[in-house]
């Protein structure tokens, strides 16, 4: 780690060459010429930039039994990933040296990072519990097979991983989210834990019922020597007070890592600090187009070289799995240069435009959580869109939100809530002025379990799920207010 932050460019430029040498054989390696790529200028100018849609048909063919067309080693797994409650799923190729060089080398950092931050830790001594998604495996053909991340790498974890894990991978790989969150608390909660990853929301969930099962008050009265809780996925910070209250002790240590069906992207490396030190050789090349130039025909598209701080920048990807150029949908800023650490911000798709506030995940976030502190309330999940239909002819922000604990007042709420958006986003204020365009939000509550049934009728439970955040329509809210 210290190389490649020592040499952060050289790093990455040596790992592109790496890769495009690797790949100059298969099939798309002899389409762009990879042969004679001798510089990140000949690979931009010759390799288009791609998403899903592109790629489709050529994983289609892997997915078939073909190899050698994106990558040359065999692929065989393929992470089956949606994200939000939307579209179909996508089929995400994972390499052997994705698994090895990219997503098991991120667990080892995080506990190397972990370890030189807390000297002390006795974290090794305990039980690793991961909180995975619904991990059904499906065979896609002889020998192909395809399942959320989480179901491939416990699938493939070397055994001195295996035997620190719990609970045991027939019920870990249990495709029914709600039997298995049942059978998880009752076996991990006589173990002795001392470390737990996953996604927030599903793990808040599994932590609940252990509770419920043991008649405990806290989490540390199951587990005495708990000290970790490592998250990604989705912004921690909504979620935060639930996991205080839940542990009820300020000895545990929270840690963020950026780890997606494409590959493992960042991780946090200091104790005090949320943000993440990109990792630069995890055979991941990275370009950035800044949120600005997204939509264009032909974006700018940059290298680490030239980004700048505090700007929302959409990811693209050229990886050990024969992702080339590849826009993954995440939006990043730096927050710092030397050595370059990121924040998430949000989803490319994820925004409200629709009266030009141009309203993105990390404003709404922010806001969320500053009115929660300011007072005294939790949540546990919200979603928000745009209503054109207000009866004062100017539009409005409809919010659902699901309390835990209630604020006393919803008007001191609603009015903390605006004015940090306000403060985060100057279109957004210019909209609210006089009320003329956009009026104040509208918040409804909804009963507690309500974003659970919809999720679940969604057939969304677990895993890299998650609730959208905020939607430039109506689709999600609407659905959501029929089950009120």
């Amino acid at each position: 780690m210290e190389l490649f932050v020592k040499y952060p460019i050289d790093v990455q430029q040596e790992l592109l060459l790496g890769l495009v040498n690797k790949a100059k054989n298969t099939e798309w390696g002899k389409r762009y010429g990879f042969k004679s790529v001798k510089n990140y200028n000949d690979f931009k100018s010759r390799v288009p930039l791609q998403d899903y849609e592109s790629l489709h048909k050529d994983i289609g063919r892997i997915k078939r039994g073909e190899q050698n067309i994106l990558w040359p080693t065999e692929i065989k797994w393929f992470a089956k990933s949606s994200g939000t409650t939307t579209g179909k799923s996508k089929f995400i190729p994972v390499s052997k040296e994705a698994l090895i060089d990219c997503h098991y080398k991120g667990g080892k950092d995080l506990l190397a990072i972990y370890h030189s931050n807390h000297p002390n830790s006795k974290l090794i001594l305990g039980k690793t519990l991961v909180v995975g998604g619904s991990s059904e495996m499906s065979t896609i053909n002889k020998g192909t097979y395809a399942g959320d991340l989480s179901a491939i790498i416990m699938k493939n974890f070397p055994l001195w991983v295996e035997q620190r894990r719990v609970p045991k991978l027939s019920v870990a790989l249990m495709d029914d989210w709600e039997q298995k969150v049942e059978q998880m608390a009752k076996l991990t909660s006589k173990e002795d834990v001392s470390n737990i990853s996953g996604v927030p929301s599903w793990t808040l969930v599994f932590l609940k019922r252990v509770l419920e099962i043991t008649g405990k008050k806290t989490i540390y009265d199951v587990w005495p020597n708990i000290e970790l809780y490592m998250h990604g996925g989705i912004n921690f910070q909504p979620y935060q007070s639930q996991f205080d209250n839940l542990f009820q002790n300020n000895g545990l240590n929270y840690y963020e890592n950026y780890n997606a069906s494409e590959g493992f992207f960042g991780i946090q490396d200091q104790s005090n600090l949320k943000e993440m030190l990109l990792m630069l050789d995890y055979g991941i090349f990275y370009e950035f187009i800044e949120l600005t130039e997204f939509n264009k025909e032909t974006p700018k598209v940059i290298t680490l070289e030239d980004v700048k701080l505090n700007v929302n920048y959409a990811v693209v990807i050229t990886t050990n799995s024969g992702l080339w150029r590849y826009k993954i949908g995440d939006t990043i800023k730096f927050t710092s240069l030397s050595p370059f650490r990121i924040q998430v911000t949000g989803r490319t798709r994820s925004f409200i435009n629709a009266f030009g506030e141009e309203l993105i995940a990390e404003n709404v976030e922010k806001a969320i959580v500053r009115a929660t502190k300011h007072t005294n309330s939790i949540i546990t999940e919200f979603t928000v869109a745009p209503n054109h239909f207000h009866i004062d002819k100017s539009g409005e922000h409809e919010w659902l939100i699901e309390f835990e604990k209630e604020p006393l007042s919803m008007k001191e709420f609603k009015q903390i809530l605006d004015n940090e958006l306000k403060a985060a986003n100057s279109d957004y204020e210019a909209k609210r002025f006089n009320n003329m365009v956009l009026s104040e939000p509208n918040i409804k509550k909804l009963k507690c379990g309500t974003f659970y049934r919809w999720m679940k009728e969604k057939n969304k439970l677990g895993g890299q799920h998650k609730v959208p955040r905020l939607s430039n329509d109506r689709t999600y809210i609407e659905e959501l207010l029929k089950l009120v």
